[in-house]
C-alpha cells in the first residue's frame, strides 16, 4: 500500500506540479474550451415490455395488464390479464438522448431499465416502445434485442452475477421520426459558453476571435460573438474558423479531490499550506474468536455446550510529527507525507483536518 501511495504522489508531482512551462504555454482550440449556446442534447424517455425472458422477467399485474393491452393492440384478444405467463416479459423504462441536429431516420443508442423485481433482462427483446420529449412530443420508437453485458445465475441457494443484468443496452436501437431543429445563435449574434467559469479565459477567447469578428466577454462564462456581414448566411463556415482558433489555457483553482470509496486522492498544482505540524500514528486493534465445545464425562449428565473463546490485542505504533513551514507547495505536502509513510485513508482524514484548520489552501472536494 506504500509502494503504491508513493508512486501516486510521484505522478501527481510529474503531472501537477513539476510540469515545463511549454506544456503550460500549450494552446488549446477554441471547440475544446466551449459550446454554442442552445446548441444542445435532448433526453427522451418510454415505458415498453421486455419480452423473451426465460423465467427471469418479473410478476407484477401492472407488466400482465401492460401485455394484455399490447396484444389488444396487435388485434389479439385474451379475457384476463392472468392468462399470460409470468416470467417471461417485464416492465421497462426506456431512456435515450437525441443529440442536436438530428434528422429523421437517424439511428441512436437506447438504454433499458427494469422497474419491477425482475431478476435479468437477458436475452430479451425489447418491444417498439415510442420515445417521448419532455413536452410529450413522440420524437423516436426503439425496438430490438438487448445487450445486457453480464451474467446472473441461480440454483440451490447460490446465485452468481458478474455484472447488472437488470439494465441493458440497444445500439441503434431507436430511430428518429421527426427533424430536430436547432436554432444556432440569434438575428446578428452568437454566444459561445466556456465549460468551466473562468473570467481570465472568457478575456482570452473574446481577444482571440476579435482578430477575426467583434467578439465580447459577457461574463465568466460567456463571449458573444458578431457575425460578419460576409458570413451572414453561412454560420457553418464561420463557426468552423472559430473554434479552430487557438488559445492559451489557464490553471484551475487549486483543488484536492478525495474519494473516500477507492482511497484515491487527487492533489493538483499550486496548494499551498499555512504553518502547520501533522501528527501520525496507526492503533491497531485484532480481535480472534476461537469456537470450543465443552463436553462433560458419560457419568456427569451434563449438556454439551458451544462457546467461544476470545483474544483482543492492540498494537500502536509511534507516532510521527511533521512540521509543514509557511507556503509550502505542492512538492513540500508530498514529501513531508512520504516521509512518515502514511495510507491513503490515512491521507485523507489529514487532509480534512488540514482544510478544517486552515492550513489547506485549495478547495477540497470529496466525491
Amino acid at each position: 500500500m506504500k509502494k503504491i501511495l508513493s508512486v501516486l504522489l510521484i505522478m501527481m508531482l510529474i503531472i501537477g506540479g513539476l510540469l515545463p512551462a511549454s506544456a503550460i504555454d500549450a494552446k488549446v482550440r477554441i471547440v475544446d474550451l466551449t459550446h454554442i449556446k442552445g446548441v444542445r442534447e435532448n433526453q427522451l424517455v418510454g415505458y415498453g415490455v421486455v419480452v423473451g425472458l426465460p423465467g427471469t422477467g418479473d410478476n407484477s399485474r401492472s407488466t400482465q395488464i401492460t401485455n394484455q393491452m399490447l396484444l389488444r393492440n396487435l388485434g389479439t384478444v385474451i379475457e384476463q390479464e392472468n392468462y399470460i405467463q409470468k416470467g417471461a416479459s417485464a416492465a421497462v423504462i426506456v431512456t435515450a438522448t437525441v443529440p442536436p441536429f438530428a434528422k429523421n431516420g437517424d439511428k441512436i443508442d437506447v438504454t433499458v431499465s427494469a422497474m419491477a423485481d425482475c431478476k435479468s433482462l437477458e436475452g430479451g427483446v425489447l418491444v417498439q416502445t415510442i420515445l417521448k420529449a419532455p413536452n410529450g412530443e413522440a420524437v423516436a420508437v426503439a425496438q430490438g434485442p438487448l445487450s445486457v453485458g453480464g451474467i446472473n445465475k441461480a440454483a440451490g441457494g447460490s446465485s452468481a452475477r458478474t455484472a447488472i443484468t437488470t439494465t441493458g443496452r440497444i445500439p441503434g436501437g431507436a430511430i428518429i421520426e421527426r427533424d430536430i431543429y436547432t436554432e444556432i445563435g440569434d438575428e446578428n449574434s452568437i454566444t459561445l459558453s466556456i465549460d468551466r467559469s473562468d473570467y481570465t479565459l472568457v478575456s482570452r477567447i473574446a481577444k482571440t476571435i476579435s482578430q477575426v469578428a467583434p467578439a465580447q466577454a459577457i461574463d465568466g462564462s460567456s463571449v458573444k460573438v458578431e457575425i460578419p456581414a460576409r458570413f451572414m448566411n453561412d454560420r457553418v463556415n464561420f463557426l468552423s474558423i472559430v473554434e479552430n482558433l487557438e488559445v492559451s489555457p489557464t490553471m484551475d483553482k487549486a483543488k484536492v479531490v478525495v474519494n473516500e470509496r477507492t482511497g484515491t486522492v487527487v492533489i493538483g498544482a499550486d496548494v499551498k499550506l499555512l504553518p502547520a505540524a501533522v501528527a501520525h500514528g496507526n492503533i491497531t486493534v485484532t480481535v480472534s474468536t476461537t469456537n470450543a465445545v465443552s463436553q462433560p464425562n458419560a457419568f456427569a449428565n451434563g449438556a454439551t455446550v458451544g462457546f467461544e473463546n476470545a483474544d483482543i490485542e492492540i498494537n500502536k505504533t509511534p507516532g510521527s510529527l511533521v512540521t509543514m513551514p509557511a507556503n509550502s507547495n505542492l512538492n513540500d505536502l508530498v514529501r513531508a507525507l512520504n516521509a512518515i509513510g502514511v495510507a491513503p485513508v490515512d491521507l485523507i482524514s489529514i487532509l480534512q483536518a488540514l482544510k478544517k484548520s486552515g492550513s489547506l489552501q485549495a478547495d477540497l472536494v470529496i466525491i
